[in-house]
């Protein structure tokens, strides 16, 4: 109920004057069933306009973090986290990838939208990572369709760094969904769900139009604090196929 205060009342009138949100192909999400919304991931806002531009409710993974701050601020946090549907997990320790795992295949099981970024992290560039296979995994363990997606302008909006985003039109990219159902029983293959995940990944790219590095946004990240540069792009897309080329707007 809170989800829906929020998003027609509260928070979701706010964002649509600010940003005036779009979308194209919003046809390709199911008005029922589940279904993963596997997109690129560009600033914190992706997932605030995701969810704003589609009828249905989406779920997202949040850190703990967001839902145990102290004081009056951290009480506020947790409860607009909580109130637009995002779910708390523990991403530190080495059972942190299992635990997503299995909190998005109750989502799933339960028949709702499952929201993920397949770079595990923030872009760091407006560049395209390397997808990790949890999705591919997600996937093929839930049998539900991969719907790919690509976030326009919200790392013009809001780069690295910048709190509120500025204001200017964001929008959203939806593709056909991907069928997975000819790997079924396959989830433990690792070479299966390598070219998931670059199937998924070349999806989203072909939305996109961004320049591909064939690289975990992770590592990227480490680099750039080491002081370092982020990895050259690569000169083809994910699983070697030629680079897409840029999408409209």
């Amino acid at each position: 109920m809170f989800y829906w205060v929020m998003k027609h009342v509260l928070v979701g009138p706010v964002l649509r004057l600010a940003y005036r949100p779009w979308i194209r192909g919003a046809e390709n999400v199911p008005e029922n069933g589940p279904a993963i919304l596997a997109s690129n991931h560009l600033a914190v806002i992706d997932s605030f306009i995701l969810p704003l531009l589609l009828p249905r409710q989406v779920k997202f993974l949040g850190k703990s973090d967001y839902f145990t701050g102290s004081g009056l601020k951290g009480r506020l946090v947790a409860g607009f986290m909580r109130g637009v549907g995002t779910i708390p997990v523990d991403r530190s320790g080495g059972k942190a990838s299992e635990a997503a795992l299995r909190t998005g295949l109750r989502v799933l099981a339960e028949g709702d939208l499952f929201g993920i970024y397949p770079e595990g992290t923030r872009s760091p560039d407006g560049r395209l990572y390397r997808a990790k296979t949890g999705v591919a995994r997600m996937a093929l363990e839930s049998g539900a369709p991969v719907i790919p997606v690509a976030m326009v302008g919200t790392n013009v909006a809001q780069p690295v760094g910048r709190v509120v985003p500025k204001f200017m039109p964001l929008g959203a990219i939806v593709g056909e969904p991907l069928d997975f159902s000819r790997y079924k029983g396959m989830e433990e293959d690792r070479f299966v769900l390598r070219a998931v995940a670059d199937e998924i990944q070349y999806a989203i790219l072909r939305l996109s139009g961004q320049e591909y590095v064939d690289m975990y946004a992770a590592t990227a990240k480490a680099r750039l604090a080491a002081g370092g540069d982020a990895a050259p792009a690569a000169g083809s897309a994910p699983g070697g196929k030629p680079l897409p080329p840029p999408a409209e707007s």
